[in-house]
């Protein structure tokens, strides 16, 4: 991959003066259009996201014998929202925030299994390349209760096939843990991000973890390659996947019933504000499609990324996309943000996301640790350090010219006091005690320069 003329980036794209300068930034998304615009060219539509609800109904009963920790939710996976009133006052007294509206977390970081984000988009991808086996061999039927698939004749099916995937973590996670409860041999291939202890619960659930030291896309690379070479192996590909991405955007249509549940309404006069993590873009991209589906041009998706691995901004404001690595503008893509540690971004989600994202912030590694220890503090909550970068839109709607402009061309600042905001919180319930322990230590104050 060619080293790109930093001179010449800038010019064209002047946002990434500040991008490589690793200073928090913000970037309002030029190509965005009216919802009714940008679906006339849309690959995807309602109808795949429809479908891939019906499917995750199928697969409730399996899952349910499975997993007995859902079985209360029938063997459905999903997360509660929140509402976090103590830290929407406290972010507007301690960063001057003037949030106004109503703030709620979405605890993605407490989904069942893979207590991430990625219980949704891996959990769907494993279990779609399941019913598909299982249709071709007959061992299923869309009559029978899938809960026939965790008999022992499945599972013996089932583990004459691979399922491999290039991973920072919480990925890895979802795929091994769902892939080795059906039955399949699984190898997760992992960047040198990925944190220690991830590693340790895929193995101890009998997946193989292959290391690397270079970084994710390296990981997915070779992982690619293994899985090539295996005619039973199937590849998870994060950066491409339409299965993911569909997994990801169910999402949208079960929040309609919780919004419904706390006497919320979103439409023109109550608009929307949703702030997730980033890291190859396809979960975000996901969540935001259906989102958008949904919600039209009442909805207003952002993306958080971390300042030394901004991948997406980087793709989409150059729009080179997959095509320049966050390497090539001279940021090294490590974070403590291990979710979000990519350097190159799914040129797939980032087409879909050109014309329905608002725009991308950006945030230091040192105030994930900030905002992580706000919300334990004010709510009791507890988010893995990565998930805490959906706070930074929030706390700096209203701070940033770029925003502002935003607000006002978008005629949204005579509503914003009937506002919802939902910073996604992507993961963190898996985290074990003694590394929760870690990121509350006061060294981590010393060890990062803010």
């Amino acid at each position: 991959m060619k080293i790109y003329e930093t001179a010449d980036l800038i010019r064209n794209t002047p946002v990434l003066s500040s991008i490589i300068e690793e200073r928090e930034s913000v970037w309002m998304n030029p190509d965005l259009v009216s919802f009714e615009l940008a679906a006339k060219d849309l690959e995807l539509s309602m109808k795949d996201i429809d479908e891939a609800e019906e499917r995750l109904n199928r697969f409730a009963p399996f899952i349910a014998t499975c997993f007995p920790e859902t079985r209360e939710q029938g063997g459905i996976i999903e997360s509660v929202l929140s509402p976090i009133p103590k830290m929407q006052e406290y972010i507007n007294e301690k960063y001057q925030s003037a949030l106004t509206g109503r703030l709620l977390l979405k605890q993605d970081s407490h989904l069942a299994i893979a207590g991430s984000i990625k219980a949704r988009g891996g959990i769907y991808e494993v279990l779609k390349h399941t019913e598909d086996l299982a249709l071709e061999h007959g061992l299923l039927s869309f009559q029978d209760s899938y809960e026939i698939l965790a008999a022992d004749k499945s599972r013996s099916f089932f583990n004459d096939h691979t399922i491999q995937v290039g991973s920072t973590g919480n990925l890895g996670m979802s795929i091994g843990i769902m892939s080795a409860a059906i039955g399949y041999k699984v190898i997760v291939h992992m960047s040198a991000d990925a944190k220690q202890w991830k590693k340790d619960l895929l193995r101890s659930h009998g997946v193989k973890v292959v290391e690397y030291e270079s970084d994710y896309s390296e990981a997915v690379l070779n992982g690619r390659r293994c899985s090539d070479m295996d005619p039973n192996s199937y590849f998870v590909d994060d950066e491409n996947s339409r299965n993911l991405f569909l997994g990801y955007a169910v999402a949208a249509k079960r929040l309609i019933g919780q919004l419904k549940d706390q006497g919320i309404s979103i439409d023109s006069q109550h608009p929307l504000f949703v702030y997730i993590p980033c890291g190859v873009g396809g979960a975000p991209g996901g969540i935001s499609f259906g989102l958008k589906q949904l919600f039209k041009n009442c909805v207003h998706c952002f993306f958080a990324e971390p300042v030394k691995a901004p991948c997406m901004l980087v793709g989409m404001a150059t729009g080179l996309h997959q095509n320049i690595s966050v390497q090539d503008i001279g940021l090294s893509g490590q974070t403590h943000a291990d979710g979000l540690a990519v350097g190159r971004p799914s040129g797939f989600a980032g087409s879909i996301m050109k014309p329905l994202l608002s725009g991308i912030f950006t945030v230091r590694d040192g105030h994930l640790y900030d905002y992580m220890r706000d919300l334990i503090e004010m709510e009791g909550i507890f988010l893995e350090p990565s998930a805490c970068a959906a706070f930074t839109g929030p706390i700096h709607l209203n701070q940033y010219p770029e925003t502002k402009k935003y607000l006002m061309e978008n005629q949204l600042y005579g509503k914003m006091d009937q506002a919802v905001h939902i910073a996604w919180a992507t993961g963190g319930s898996l985290v074990p005690e003694e590394i929760r322990k870690e990121y509350m230590g006061t060294y981590l104050k010393e060890l990062i320069t803010l």
